[in-house]
C-alpha cells in the first residue's frame, strides 16, 4: 500500500483563510497529498463558527473522490494521539457520522477531488488534530489537521488549596469553569505570550508543567532558562497538581453588578439572577480580561466560590506591577464583605 502522511498544524476562522499548496515529496503515486494552509499555518476559530478542515486529493490517474468504492473517513486524535473518534464515514452515496459530531459534520464536495470536512458550531472539545483517510483499493492517502480555536489559558486550583486535583478532578474542575483541560501547544503560546506561573498543572497529554518568563529560584532556579518547566507524565489517579485550563471568547458580558452594599455568596448568586443573568465564572473573567481588555478594580465573588478582580491597566493599589486577573482568595461564602461579577448570555 503506498501511503502519503502530511501533517498539517492549521486552524480555521469563520471569516476566511488565505491557501497555499503543498505536494508531498514521493515516487509517483496514484495519489499524492495535497494540503491547504494559511501563509504562517495558523488560523484560528471561534467557539460556535463553522469551519472547513481540507482534504484534497491531487490525481494523477483517473479516480476521483467520487467514485464506486471510494472509502472517505474522518477521525479525531485523542491529545496523546493513541486513540481515534470517529467523526465521519462515507462511501458513494453512504454517509455516517458519530458520536458528538452527529449533526455537525458533512463533507464539502467542492468537486470529484474534495473530501474536506465542514465542522459547525465548533466547540472547545473540537479543539485537537483531526485525520483523513481516502481508500481506494490499494492506495491509501492520509491528511492531518489540526483545529485550533482562539482562547485564553488560566491556571486554577480549588477551594482546597494548591496541588489538590488527580487528572480526572482537573478535568471536571476545568469543566466547572465552561472550559477544557489546555493543551501544550496552548500552554507554549500563553508563555510565548508572557504567562508566568510557578505552580505546575495538569496539561491534557497527561503531563505536567507550568511556564516561567522569570527565572527564580522557587521555580526552577533562577540561571534556568525562561520556558516550560516539565514534569513529564504523572500517574493519572494518584498524581496531585493545579490544572491549567484553555477557555475561548465570549458569547455575551461580563460585568459589575453596582449595589449599595456588599454581599454573601448567596445574595450575589441572586442578584445576578434578578438582574437577568448569572453569576460569572472563572473562565468568563479571563476570558473578558483577556480577550477584550476588561479592567475592573472591585473584588467580586464568582461562581466557584472564589473572588477576583480583573486589571488590564496597572495602577497603583490595582496590581501595580502587572496586568492580571488577581486573586483574593476563597473567603467564608456567609460574610457581606464583596460585591459580584455577573454575566449576561448573548439572546
Amino acid at each position: 500500500m503506498i501511503t502519503l502522511l502530511c501533517t498539517v498544524f492549521l486552524s480555521l476562522t469563520l471569516a476566511s483563510s488565505v491557501y497555499s499548496e503543498t505536494n508531498s515529496p514521493a515516487s509517483p503515486p496514484a495519489y499524492t497529498a495535497e494540503t491547504e494552509l494559511g501563509d504562517q499555518n495558523r488560523v484560528f476559530a471561534s467557539r460556535g463558527s463553522n469551519v472547513t478542515l481540507p482534504c484534497r486529493l491531487h490525481r494523477q490517474h483517473g479516480m476521483s473522490f467520487g467514485s464506486v468504492g471510494m472509502r472517505i473517513k474522518w477521525t479525531k486524535l485523542s491529545a496523546d494521539e493513541s486513540l481515534e473518534e470517529d467523526v465521519l464515514v462515507s462511501m458513494g452515496f453512504h454517509k455516517k457520522s458519530y458520536g458528538s459530531f452527529q449533526g455537525r459534520v458533512h463533507l464539502l464536495e467542492a468537486d470529484d477531488d474534495d473530501a474536506s470536512l465542514v465542522l459547525s458550531d465548533v466547540s472547545l472539545d473540537d479543539v485537537g488534530k483531526f485525520r483523513c483517510e481516502v481508500i481506494d483499493g490499494i492506495d491509501d492517502v492520509i491528511h492531518e489537521v489540526t483545529l485550533e480555536v482562539q482562547g485564553v489559558v488560566f491556571p486554577y486550583s480549588p477551594r482546597l488549596g494548591r496541588y489538590n486535583l488527580n487528572f480526572h478532578d482537573a478535568e471536571q474542575a476545568c469543566l466547572d469553569q465552561d472550559s477544557v483541560v489546555a493543551s501544550f501547544d496552548q500552554l507554549y503560546e500563553a508563555w510565548r505570550s508572557g504567562m508566568d506561573w510557578c505552580n505546575a498543572g495538569w496539561l491534557n497529554d497527561g503531563s505536567v508543567q507550568y511556564p516561567i518568563t522569570k527565572p527564580r529560584g522557587p521555580c526552577g532556579g533562577a540561571n534556568a532558562r525562561a520556558g516550560l518547566r516539565n514534569y513529564g507524565q504523572r500517574e493519572k489517579s494518584k498524581s496531585h497538581y493545579d490544572v491549567f485550563c484553555f477557555t475561548s471568547g465570549l458569547k455575551g458580558r461580563l460585568y459589575w453588578l453596582v449595589q449599595p452594599d456588599k454581599l454573601t455568596f448567596a445574595e450575589a448568586v441572586q442578584a445576578c439572577q434578578d438582574d437577568g443573568a448569572e453569576i460569572a465564572n472563572v473562565a468568563q473573567m479571563y476570558a473578558a480580561w483577556k480577550l477584550n481588555g476588561y479592567d475592573r478594580c472591585d473584588s467580586g465573588w464568582l461562581a466557584d466560590g472564589s473572588v477576583r478582580y480583573p486589571i488590564s491597566n496597572p495602577r497603583s493599589n490595582c496590581s501595580p506591577t502587572e496586568a492580571a486577573v488577581r486573586f483574593v482568595g476563597f473567603p467564608d461564602k456567609k460574610q457581606k464583605l464583596f460585591g459580584v461579577y455577573c454575566f449576561k448570555g448573548q439572546q
